[in-house]
């Protein structure tokens, strides 16, 4: 069976973008528009993966994750930030918010499907 991804951004063209490339690697794909969007699909269903952009309205990419890691179900899902942030400071929020890898847009698919088979075997 496929595994799950759950890529949370605010550009549906680079939800697409992503989606594409993940569906064509064999994986289930499930958008969000935001943070809050993306929590609420988060509903009981196993979800191995989830990718996020931090700027987001509604709820950012950083709050979700906190939220996310609350949740029994899915504190050990492993999450990447695909955003075009790259301060050290904000990694480092991620980091302690659980973000388990950082990549900066503009980004290249297949680093992107790299860092993806790297957290979860397709």
């Amino acid at each position: 069976m496929a595994k799950t991804i759950l890529i949370v951004d605010d550009s549906a063209s680079l939800r697409q973008v992503v989606g594409i490339a993940l569906k064509g690697a064999g994986y289930e794909v499930i958008e969000a528009g935001d943070g809050k969007e993306g929590l609420g699909k988060l509903d009981g269903r196993k979800v191995h993966l989830i990718i996020s952009d931090v700027n987001m309205p509604n709820m950012d990419g950083l709050s979700m994750v906190k939220e996310v890691k609350q949740k029994a179900e899915y504190k050990f899902t492993p999450i990447i930030m695909l955003t075009t942030e790259s301060g050290a400071d904000k990694k480092d929020q991620g980091k302690d918010a659980g973000v388990k890898a950082w990549m900066v847009k503009p980004f290249k698919p297949d680093q992107m499907l790299d860092a993806v088979s790297k957290l979860i075997a397709p």
